[in-house]
């Protein structure tokens, strides 16, 4: 296998990156990051994400946590942004997501902690909520690749990424993680706020999956490249698992390396919006599995089940 270089470079050289910073922060003048296209100007006030023209950091390090090919032994370099372009009414980070909880950091600062994450060892720089700080991340991307980062760009997004940001991105990221929370229009409206999110995320992987192609593991297994999905089970089928698993089969590629995730427990405001109120149960999730597989996918995640099931003893 030759040697793995990180796509941004190559738009180092050429001076495109810094072009496509330019274009980010115009772009602020009538936002359209994400589905959402608010068009609202973010240097007068803040878009329908809550956020102006500097991103609001929550925390970073590395994540033993995540996808078994982005943590490896090494753990995944996160940086976690704040506040979303998405309203998820049972968000489980929802002190960050949904209160904005952390400290506004500018590109100097962000480039800063992908530069930190290099030298711990981390196997890639994991950037988690970044829709709607498109702008503020390419910059610090930028002086963090002038001074020497070479690890992978993971875009670790809601999906609901708009197909303009997206532009933006191609060539510079590395690894895409959607999320595919629904399959549903009214559904996703009503748990997760927003319009039209099973066209716009779609159409979103879609072109994930044209920009960087199927995921790509190296001969450890560690993510180098590619499309990784993540799908969260939602009591009584809400997220339509079947349905997503058929269109990412069908329409993307059956090599889709996908996690089906678990772990959901009521959180926020679920405990108000029945059957949200409860976690997923084991049978729930196996039906899940066993409708991606029917569909013809066969690329998992195969970290054990979630503990949580354990505590809340379904």
């Amino acid at each position: 296998m030759s040697p793995f270089e990180p796509a941004y470079l190559a738009l180092l050289r050429s001076g495109e990156l810094k072009q496509r910073v330019q274009a980010a922060y115009e772009r602020l003048h009538a936002c359209d990051f994400c589905g959402r296209e608010c068009g609202t100007d973010r240097y007068e006030q803040p878009g329908a994400c809550r956020t102006g023209t500097r991103a609001v950091v929550s925390s970073f390090g590395p994540h033993m946590g995540e996808e078994d090919p982005l943590r490896g032994n090494r753990g995944s370099g996160t940086i976690f942004f704040a506040w979303c372009n998405l309203h998820c009414q049972y968000c489980q980070n929802y002190d960050i997501s949904q209160l904005g909880r952390g400290e506004e950091t500018e590109p100097e600062g962000i480039a800063s902690m992908m530069l930190a994450l290099q030298e711990r060892g981390c196997h890639n720089i994991n950037l988690v909520s970044p829709t709607h700080v498109v702008a503020p991340i390419l910059a610090a991307l930028l002086i963090a690749a002038e001074a020497g980062l070479r690890l992978p760009l993971v875009w670790n997004t809601g999906g609901y990424d708009s197909l303009k940001a997206l532009a933006l991105l191609d060539g510079v990221v590395d690894i895409y993680m959607p999320d595919m929370k629904y399959a549903d229009e009214k559904i996703a409206h009503t748990y997760s706020k927003v319009k039209s999110y099973p066209a716009v995320n779609q159409a979103a992987v879609k072109e994930m999956h044209r920009q960087v192609g199927d995921l790509v593991l190296d001969e450890n297994d560690i993510a180098l490249r590619g499309l990784l999905i993540r799908h969260l089970v939602l009591p009584q089928g809400l997220a339509r698992t079947a349905k997503i698993a058929h269109f990412l089969a069908e329409a993307v590629s059956p090599d889709t390396y996908i996690n089906v995730m678990d772990q959901y427990r009521p959180c926020y405001k679920a405990a108000e919006l029945p059957p949200l109120d409860r976690p997923v149960t084991r049978v729930e999730h196996k039906e899940a599995l066993e409708q991606a597989r029917e569909a013809g996918l066969h690329r998992f995640d195969k970290r054990e089940p979630h503990f949580l099931r354990v505590i809340w003893g379904v």
